[in-house]
């Protein structure tokens, strides 16, 4: 298990982050920052060498590259290629590669199928790993997650983590302007769930929810996030789920000593 993830680590990932989106000229920057935290705290205090990660909201590949970064599981030299031909690093998680990453997730609304099958087979081989799954908050309009839900609560699947990203944004709107689901953890009250809401950019919280005992049903954590968190002209802008940021904008950052 690696030390705790501080303030001062989450901010070397986000300028990595940036960086990488700069070089590659890609966007989908905004929902990566918003579940920065949320990932490096799974993967650097929560998941043993046995357990798996499934990212469903795969167009936050950046995140979880820029994650497995900060553990030595990839290289700068890695990153250099986000997004560019016969990179084993696409703009959403790979098929196959890459040990961290199971399963190959795009089109959103699956993962979470997938998750819960893969700890359904887990405890049924005998074995005790976790499994953690990171939704945003418009697939769950998606009723393929809904499916899944109610298969892993019947199941009882004590061994499942599903972390919502609720920044509130999707690709052509709000999600309440889009197909509103809000407030999402009322509707989740009626499931047989281990159900938090927390506030997605707080370490200590993150930590706390994760760690929580299990209670032989699946645990759902509603991360109340911000759209392009840490960089102040991209937080809570719709724009920012698709814009690519200019080295003059990353420069303009740097300058103002922001990130970080």
């Amino acid at each position: 298990m690696q030390p705790r993830v501080d303030d001062e680590q989450v901010a070397r990932a986000r300028w990595r982050l940036l960086q990488m989106h700069v070089e590659s000229g890609v966007g989908h920057i905004g929902g990566n920052l918003s579940c920065l935290e949320a990932l490096l705290v799974v993967f650097h205090e929560f998941l043993q060498s046995d357990d798996r990660f499934i990212l469903s909201k795969g167009h936050s590949a950046g995140a979880l590259y820029i994650t497995l970064w900060s553990l030595g599981r990839i290289r700068d030299e890695d990153l250099r290629t986000f997004h560019k031909d016969a990179t084993l690093l696409p703009g959403h998680p790979p098929c196959s590669g890459m040990a961290d990453i199971p399963f190959a997730t795009g089109s959103l609304g699956h993962g979470l199928s997938l998750a819960a099958g893969t700890a359904l087979g887990e405890r049924m081989q005998g074995r005790q790993t976790q499994v953690v799954c990171l939704t945003s908050d418009g697939e769950w309009q998606e009723g393929s997650t809904w499916e899944a839900l109610i298969f892993a609560c019947h199941q009882r699947l004590d061994n499942l983590t599903v972390l919502v990203d609720h920044n509130g944004l999707q690709g052509f709107g709000s999600t309440d302007e889009v197909a509103s689901m809000s407030p999402l953890w009322e509707k989740l009250q009626g499931f047989a769930l281990d159900l938090a809401v927390i506030d997605g950019h707080d370490l200590a919280a993150l930590r706390s929810a994760l760690a929580a005992p299990r209670v032989g049903r699946p645990r759902l954590v509603v991360m109340k996030t911000i759209k392009g968190h840490g960089v102040p002209f991209m937080e809570n802008r719709m724009e920012w789920h698709y814009l690519p940021l200019s080295a003059d904008q990353l420069q303009t950052l740097r300058d103002a000593g922001s990130p970080p």
